[in-house]
């Protein structure tokens, strides 16, 4: 299944989700009690709070296939790494490419290439929160 399909039956069960517990906040308010009625809107806050998060992912993903697509036609995003059985890149290859690729970072941080790689590199080191955030600077440094 490719990842914009996974992406996809992702969003819209949390879509679902949400919907449920709207509904389900409503009728809360509806009993007419106060700790109802505070439920509900704890109820309410959490489906608004869940759909920033996920809007804010699918915006960051959408941002990053641009990027991801000019470095993969210059032949630079993949590096060629050894794998396990599971098909994981093995750890002491991971981090010796994040190394590599935090080096780089280093020694031009307002490259957004270099955080790129690096974002990619710590996927593969499987730290993928700040490979999020690396992928948001390289994301920035390229709108300029």
């Amino acid at each position: 299944m490719s990842p914009k399909v996974s992406a996809g039956i992702t969003v819209g069960a949390t879509v679902v989700v949400g919907a449920y517990m709207v509904v389900r906040a409503y009728d809360l308010f509806r009993t007419g009690s106060v700790a109802g009625s505070a439920l509900g809107a704890g109820v309410l806050l959490l489906v608004l709070l869940g759909g920033l998060l996920v809007v804010g992912e699918v915006r960051l993903a959408a941002a990053s296939q641009r990027p991801g697509s000019e470095l993969a036609a210059e032949g630079s995003v993949e590096p060629d790494l050894p794998l396990t059985a599971s098909g994981r890149v093995v750890k002491e290859a991971a981090d010796a490419h994040f190394s590599l690729r935090q080096a780089e970072v280093e020694q031009a941080p307002e490259d957004w290439r270099a955080w790129y790689r690096l974002a990619v590199a710590y996927d593969l080191a499987r730290d993928s929160s700040r490979g999020r955030r690396a992928m948001r600077t390289a994301v920035r440094l390229r709108r300029g």
